[in-house]
């Protein structure tokens, strides 16, 4: 009995029934990037992989981030608080691939790729930072202020509509960041 209790396990084990690592190592290439995404489903993944292209005045751009839900939580102060440095997004860092030069908020930013926080006020504007360590695994937990590339600050406003998730989107007058009822649009060209 014993020795077939041990051919059990052992064909068990090899043929991945148990698992130290459940999620898959598997990835999927985005169709118009090099980059790889893990290859996960959103019932594994509860802030799923967003990747947003689009064009300002004619110059590409590529936003990519982890979308959460709200899920009946409070955010602002909360969840999200005031006056620390958040990661913009859920999981990794949230960073967009500029494919040229962009003016951000009136000032040059290089092409390349860049890592994007915000520090949320409880009133006022939001600081919006670019910091050029954009492949960061852990989001704002590895932030470090040294390599901002530019920190500018940008008014939030309050819409009456609630998005469920975070977007980020390539829309006038540049990019827009909603989540909740907030919407922070940052001026690019």
């Amino acid at each position: 009995m014993k020795t077939y209790q041990t051919i059990l396990m052992t064909g068990l084990i090899a043929g991945g029934i148990f698992s130290c690592n459940p999620k898959s190592t598997d990835t999927v290439e985005s169709s118009n990037s090099e980059e790889t995404v893990p290859a996960e489903t959103e019932d594994e993944r509860p802030s799923p992989v967003v990747i947003e292209e689009g064009k300002i005045g004619g110059k590409d751009i590529k936003i990519h981030y982890g979308s959460p839900a709200v899920k009946g939580r409070t955010l602002w102060g909360d969840l999200v608080p005031y006056n620390i440095v958040w990661r913009t997004g859920a999981n990794e860092a949230t960073y967009v691939d500029l494919a040229e030069d962009f003016m951000v908020e009136g000032n040059s930013v290089p092409a390349g790729k860049y890592s994007v926080f915000t520090i949320p006020k409880e009133s006022g504007p939001w600081t919006v930072i670019f910091n050029s360590e954009w492949n960061l695994e852990h989001g704002h937990f590895q932030y470090d202020e040294k390599n901002d590339v530019l920190r500018v600050e940008v008014m939030p406003t309050w819409e009456g509509n609630s998005e469920e998730r975070l977007s980020i989107k390539v829309e006038n007058p540049g990019i827009v960041i909603r989540w909740e009822k907030m919407k922070l649009p940052i001026s690019m060209k």
